[in-house]
């Protein structure tokens, strides 16, 4: 990893302590998914919104990234949604501002980037698509739902081992704004920092 995503990990592992005891509990039952099978070849997790273009890539982008850090090689890490957009621009630009290194490789209406986190790890692959998509696991996958109101916006998934909602605030309100990047950054890093948090707890 590079140094300054190196420094920003090390600044979320620093902040574990302000995370709320009831997000803790939340996070603890994904790290106990992950402990129970973590002697399978592969432990497949899918992060689901409804547009799959902001929570749920930075959550796929900071769980693998997670994964990484804490050696778990056998997680698989992906996103989709209920709709196709997407990858909101600012979303990349926060993940790259924080150390990942972001690469667009397809244009158009719903273009796909890299997102690269170690020189010898292979890349993720970012684009909005459903959360059944081929590119997908279609079954034997944990489905993390990260909308702040599953209940109303998030499917039913019924093809997962298990359901997880680990929600997070939406930072779309502030596209347009002036706030809108430091947003952003507030709402990546917190994601990040929850998300290694719960790995952290895999191996206890």
């Amino acid at each position: 990893m590079n140094t300054t995503l190196q420094k920003f990990i090390s600044g979320c592992t620093k902040d574990f302590g302000s995370i709320p005891k009831e997000r803790k509990t939340v996070l603890e039952k994904l790290a106990a998914f992950v402990r129970e099978r973590k002697n399978n070849p592969q432990i497949n997790l899918i992060f689901i919104c409804v547009h799959n273009s902001r929570r749920s890539h930075l959550s796929q982008t900071w769980a693998q990234i997670a994964a990484n850090y804490y050696k778990l090689n056998n997680v698989y890490c992906y996103s989709g949604g209920t709709e196709v957009t997407a990858l909101y621009p600012a979303a990349a630009e926060a993940l790259e501002q924080q150390g990942v290194t972001v690469k667009k490789i397809a244009e158009g209406n719903n273009p796909i980037y890299t997102l690269k986190y170690d020189a010898n790890a292979r890349p993720i692959i970012g684009f909005s698509k459903l959360y059944d998509s081929p590119y997908n696991p279609q079954s034997g996958f944990a489905a993390v739902m990260v909308c702040s109101s599953a209940d109303t916006n998030c499917p039913y998934i019924s093809t997962c081992d298990e359901r997880f909602l680990i929600s997070f605030e939406d930072p779309k309100e502030f596209d347009g704004t002036p706030q809108q990047m430091e947003k952003y950054l507030e709402r990546s890093k917190q994601i990040a920092t929850e998300l290694l948090y719960a790995f952290s707890k895999v191996e206890q």
